[in-house]
């Protein structure tokens, strides 16, 4: 048997931790990893048309499975084109290894050409960065960027030069057992007991809850139920949280919508599960807050904390279940949900009034016909913008349905490589790239990947012709648009002349017969439609110093506008709740 090198015995442990696919560009210091990953059956090598794709597809594929997922990038500039999708892969904590390719090992600090240092630039990305400087440290090296990568939830990147990648690998030692999962986090008994105590002293208990409760939708349920809680979450927490739950109260934030802001203002006591949610602005500073994270560095950095709890949401709420006092007194709930349902009454309108024949077509339109034409079990991934706003009001999760984008890192032009990356984990299931015009020509040439490799991706196109959030921010400031506004071609001719099935809406009667066509095709597909771009509804009053960016520092107003089929859920919940 021919002695393996060192890029055959560092694709080999790549396989035994899980990865099924490397996403990438080749280039000369991957030639050797590449060629590996070509002569190795458990892996394949996906090829991409830039290498931010590969890490944003890699990341995705992380949070669908929650496995272990790879991408790599040539020396300098090649992999330097990973670092706004492992930003976003460490900020949604998905775990991803990236292999930043190097420069031959003897010109490292001698200013070669295509020279940097990975092992420094990714180290603001990543939990662990370090460049591989003999075949002897490769397996060790390796090891534990996967146990980083996985057991702190978030990236790893090793740094490996061509010229060390072809070398003879060192012979194999005993192989050592890789960490592919993380183990969940019981709470201390002090800590349960404290907020054992803190509960049965409240009246009024609000759960505002994360991404961190995935996983835990039953418990979470249960809990409310025994202590008469409202249930508010955050845009990450949508997903887990907002189906079958008869205690929701809404959204919380800048896309906020409901009773959230009310039910966490007007409690005795804040419950945040799994949330590392930004916007301080919208958050009490006179009520009693706990915190419980599974990750320690969450707690207290957003609000001052009353009671920190370092622990696993499911694990902690199984320990508080049996032993918080039952409350009989739910005054406080039925107050919160009648209140969420009258608000969603109020803006309801803006979704109602004739916007089934309005021209151009209202976006709002278009994601709730989207919402009802969509497969249960449908993976959206969203464009960062006014795309976020449409799936968090329309988009209707059921438990089964998955919503990821970049709503941490806030990157734009996600959606389509994202989408990539969950295409890749099951071609049966239907993906569905909610795209904004801008978002999508950023990163446009990897719609080739996907006729490529005929993943039957479905781009759903929300072209208004301009950079949506962006305008929206500066009329917000006082300032009036300026280099907003995008000359558009016909996307959808576009996508016939890369070999996908292209078709352009631009009357709201042909949207749901164009949304069905496309996802009864068998490949990839694209629906242009062209969308009315002043459907940005402000608050009446709001002030210029309120918002920059998605940084809210004051402002307790959210966005007006429709919010789809959550006012038939809100009504629903209000079936007990005794009329006045």
């Amino acid at each position: 048997m021919a002695k393996q090198n060192v890029a055959e015995q560092f694709v080999d442990i790549l396989a035994r931790a899980g990865v099924k696919r490397l996403y990438g560009v080749v280039g000369d210091s991957l030639n050797p990893v590449v060629d590996a990953v070509r002569r190795n059956s458990a892996i394949d090598w996906i090829h991409v048309r830039h290498e931010e794709t590969a890490a944003f597809a890699a990341g995705a594929e992380a949070q669908i499975t929650g496995r272990l997922t790879a991408c790599a990038g040539s020396c300098g500039p090649g992999n330097l084109h990973l670092i706004n999708g492992l930003y976003d892969a460490h900020r949604s904590m998905a775990p991803v290894l990236a292999l930043a390719s190097h420069i031959p090992s003897s010109e490292i600090g001698l200013g070669y050409f295509q020279e940097t240092h990975p092992d420094r630039l990714f180290q603001e990305c990543s939990h662990y960065s370090e460049l591989i400087s003999s075949p002897k440290q490769m397996p060790r090296l390796l090891q534990t960027a996967i146990q980083n990568a996985v057991g702190r939830s978030g990236v790893s990147v090793v740094s490996l030069p061509g010229d060390i990648a072809a070398e003879p690998a060192p012979e194999r030692a005993a192989e050592t057992a890789l960490v592919t999962a993380r183990p969940t986090v019981r709470p201390g008994d002090d800590e349960i007991d404290r907020l054992v105590r803190m509960i049965d002293a409240a009246d009024k208990v609000t759960l505002f809850c994360g991404s961190g409760t995935a996983g835990a939708h039953a418990e979470v349920m249960e809990f409310a139920e025994k202590i008469k809680s409202p249930v508010g979450h955050a845009l990450r927490g949508k997903e887990h949280i907002q189906y079958d739950n008869p205690y929701d109260v809404g959204m919380s934030g800048l896309l906020g919508y409901g009773a959230a802001y009310e039910a966490t203002h007007e409690c005795d006591l804040l419950l945040l599960l799994g949330t590392d949610f930004p916007y301080n602005a919208f958050l009490p500073d006179d009520v009693a807050i706990a915190q419980v994270d599974v990750r320690p560095e969450h707690l207290g950095r957003r609000s001052k904390l009353d009671l920190a709890v370092w622990g696993d949401v499911k694990e902690t709420l199984r320990c508080l279940i049996p032993r918080v006092r039952t409350k009989e007194n739910r005054r406080f709930l039925d107050k919160m949900l009648k209140k969420h349902a009258d608000a969603l009454e109020g803006v309801v309108k803006a979704y109602t009034r004739k916007v089934d024949k309005h021209i151009p077509i209202h976006p709002e339109y278009v994601a709730a016909v989207l919402d009802e034409v969509a497969a249960e079990d449908a993976v959206f991934t969203v464009d960062t913008g006014m795309c976020n706003v449409w799936a968090a009001r329309y988009i209707s999760p059921n438990g089964r349905r998955r919503i990821i984008g970049s709503f941490s890192h806030g990157s734009m032009a996600n959606a389509l490589p994202m989408a990539i990356g969950a295409q890749f984990t099951d071609r049966r299931r239907q993906v569905v790239s909610m795209s904004g015009d801008g978002g999508f020509s950023m990163l446009m040439g990897d719609f080739l990947t996907l006729v490529q490799y005929d993943l039957p991706v479905k781009v759903v196109l929300f072209n208004n012709s301009s950079l949506g959030m962006v305008e929206l921010e500066m009329l917000v400031a006082g300032l009036p648009s300026y280099g907003t506004a995008n000359a558009n071609p016909d996307f959808a001719a576009v996508a016939r002349a890369c070999g996908a099935y292209g078709v352009r809406v631009e009357k709201p009667k042909q949207l749901a017969g164009a949304l069905k066509d496309a996802f009864r095709h068998k490949g990839p597909a694209l629906v242009d439609v062209v969308t009315d771009p002043n459907a940005l509804s402000i608050p009446p009053k709001i002030k210029a110093e309120m918002v920059t960016g998605f940084a809210l520092s004051a402002s307790k107003i959210v966005l007006d506008g429709g919010v789809g089929r959550m006012l038939q859920l809100a009504r629903s919940n209000l079936r007990n709740v005794p009329r006045p």
